[in-house]
């Protein structure tokens, strides 16, 4: 925007309708206008600032910035804490990055809610949460940007991510590294080169990701460094080249990754042939735990995936110790569990009860590795012959999404509190869900 236009902001607030204006005039001066203490405001877009960066800009603690539909093309970066983001139509808010940016939305404060809208078309990532410099950053080609060196972690802490469609994207979908204490809920990701859902470099996360649809990606959910309550719940992983892995990386730190929950999501049909192609070529897969430990997979049904339902390896030098597999329906994968250790690391602890399975590799764990189960316990290895995995397609070509469900009173609810820390699922309530799950809104139907 340039800096001599005038640009008046009409806020409604809770007591009146307030007129704002703020000047972005050549003295440099801030552009917040006044307003009296405390106040809060909706800041419309366009009406009240041309642009979403524009009117973010303009926000202070507890604003809602509300969009009006139309294709934005343009990165918005909210650096302000406890503001929300939000589209008053999900589908027909797009911010669309045409493949010359690397990020769609970044939020690099604490607090801030991004609700109802799309994100496509970004050489990254969709949305990005992190409190990481080097994240917001990005590096060239398609590591994204990762910590480096001695320094400490630095978190983002508190976020939301509701209602948010984000698809071909570059690298993840929905990006939350170096952040705790976050939702990201009832939203639908496809096109992921990489992953849909992505949550890494957190310890202890306290992140749910619930509610969600990712289909059509390299990988729908990945899981990386992060653990402590995190919890992977009710969400449709089906329709991708793999539906989730949880694993150990050298790349990001606080290895190993340790203690996530994934439970009750339906993990189908992950062998899409239609999707891009992730660099180590994993496909047919549901769950794929790759040196990761102390997991629990809690009533997931995992069904219909070509190589295999759940697998379990270790990462280089990072050995996959204590991962709980308990109360699954497995039906109509080529393997419905399998444990391989191609290299001469090998996990210990690992066990499985209640599960219905058919075939397991080695044969007979369901006897042989029932839980409890000692630590110490060493975690059998076996083959099997995985089926070759079609070349993929460039995600820019992934077919797009249909509808979805909209936020419910987008354009007359106020901004969105987010909560400190967020409430944690209670897994007795966490039902077996059934193939049926989240399918109105999907584009790949499982069997």
């Amino acid at each position: 925007m340039p800096r001599s236009a005038p640009l008046r902001v009409m806020a409604a607030l809770a007591l009146g309708a307030l007129a704002l204006v703020a000047g972005c005039g050549g003295d440099g001066g801030s552009g917040k206008g006044r307003r009296p203490e405390g106040a809060r405001v909706t800041i419309r877009v366009p009406s009240d600032a041309p642009t979403i960066s524009a009117a973010v800009s303009l926000a202070r603690p507890g604003d809602l910035v509300l969009v009006a539909p139309g294709v934005y093309h343009e990165s918005v970066r909210l650096r302000t804490p406890r503001i929300t983001l939000r589209g008053t139509s999900r589908d027909k808010v797009v911010i669309d990055g045409r493949l010359r940016q690397p990020n769609g939305v970044v939020v690099a404060a604490p607090g801030v809610a991004v609700e109802n809208l799309t994100v496509r078309n970004n050489t990254q990532n969709g949305v990005l949460v992190t409190g990481s410099a080097a994240a917001v950053a990005g590096l060239p080609g398609r590591s994204g940007g990762y910590d480096t060196g001695d320094e400490p972690v630095t978190f983002l802490k508190s976020f939301l991510v509701s209602y948010v469609t984000a698809t071909r994207n570059g690298l993840y979908g929905i990006y939350a590294f170096s952040a705790q204490n976050g939702v990201i809920e009832h939203s639908y990701t496809s096109g992921g080169a990489d992953s849909g859902i992505y949550v890494g470099q957190c310890k202890p996360c306290r992140v749910v990701v619930r509610d969600n649809i990712a289909e059509l990606n390299a990988v729908g959910y990945e899981g990386t460094n992060a653990g402590g309550d995190l919890y992977v719940v009710g969400n449709r992983l089906a329709g991708n080249r793999v539906g989730l892995t949880t694993d150990s990386d050298h790349q990001e730190k606080l290895l190993p990754q340790r203690g996530a929950v994934v439970a009750g999501n339906l993990i189908a049909d992950n062998q899409q042939a239609r999707t891009p192609e992730q660099a180590d070529g994993g496909w047919g897969i549901g769950i794929g735990v790759d040196g990761g430990g102390d997991n629990r997979f809690l009533r997931n049904r995992i069904t219909d995936n070509t190589n295999a339902g759940l697998v379990i390896t270790a990462t280089a030098d990072v050995p996959p110790d204590g991962n709980r597999i308990t109360d699954n329906t497995f039906a109509a994968n080529g393997v419905d569990v399998g444990w391989t250790f191609p290299t001469a690391t090998h996990g210990k602890g690992n066990c499985l009860h209640g599960n219905t399975l058919r075939t397991t590799v080695p044969a007979r764990l369901a006897v042989t590795a029932s839980c409890p189960l000692a630590p110490d316990s060493p975690t059998p290895s076996g083959t099997w012959r995985s089926p070759a995995a079609p070349g993929g397609i460039p995600f820019t070509e992934v077919v797009a999404p249909g509808p979805q469900p909209q936020f419910p009173g987008a354009t007359t609810t106020g901004a969105t509190e987010v909560p400190a820390v967020p409430a944690l699922p209670d897994l007795t309530s966490v039902p077996l869900p059934p193939p049926s799950l989240l399918a109105d809104a999907a584009r790949v139907h499982t069997s």
